[in-house]
C-alpha cells in the first residue's frame, strides 16, 4: 500500500487554492485555480495535497453536506527552517495559530488555518540531543 495523496474537500476552491500555491508555496499540478480538482507537491517528498470540490464530492456520494463541521483534518507539512518559513507566509497572508513552539524534545512546530478552517502544521524535525 502507498500513500497516493490527502484531499481536501473544499466550498471555496479559488481560495484554498491561492493559499496552498501562493501563501505555503506548494507546487500545483496543473494550474486549475478554479478547480473543482488539483494536486500540490512540496519541494521534497513524494506525497501530494489535492483540493477536491465539496460539491462535487457531495453530488458523487450524495451525503456530503455542502459544508464541513468540526476539524475533519490536519494536514502536515516538514519544513527545514520553521521560523524562516513562518516568516515568509505570515508575510503573504497566513495567520498562525500557535508557534513557532517546542511541541516534543525531536519537534518543533506551528499551526494555521487554510481558508476552509483545515489545520495545518507545519512540523521542524530536530536531531536527538545525546
Amino acid at each position: 500500500m502507498e500513500l497516493a495523496q490527502v484531499r481536501l474537500l473544499v466550498g471555496d476552491f479559488a481560495a484554498c487554492y491561492r493559499f496552498y500555491a501562493d501563501v505555503l508555496g506548494l507546487k500545483p499540478q496543473s494550474g486549475a485555480t478554479e478547480g473543482p480538482y488539483e494536486k500540490f507537491s512540496p519541494a521534497t517528498g513524494s506525497a501530494g495535497i489535492a483540493l477536491q470540490d465539496r460539491a462535487m464530492m457531495a453530488g458523487v456520494l450524495g451525503e456530503l453536506g455542502d459544508t464541513a463541521t468540526g476539524h475533519r483534518s490536519l494536514v502536515v507539512l516538514r519544513v527545514d527552517d520553521l521560523d524562516g518559513y513562518c516568516e515568509r507566509i505570515t508575510a503573504r497572508g497566513a495567520t498562525l495559530l500557535h508557534g513557532p513552539a517546542s511541541m516534543t524534545d525531536r519537534m518543533r512546530a506551528a499551526h494555521l488555518k487554510d481558508p476552509e478552517g483545515n489545520l495545518v502544521e507545519l512540523q521542524e524535525w530536530l536531531l536527538l540531543r545525546g
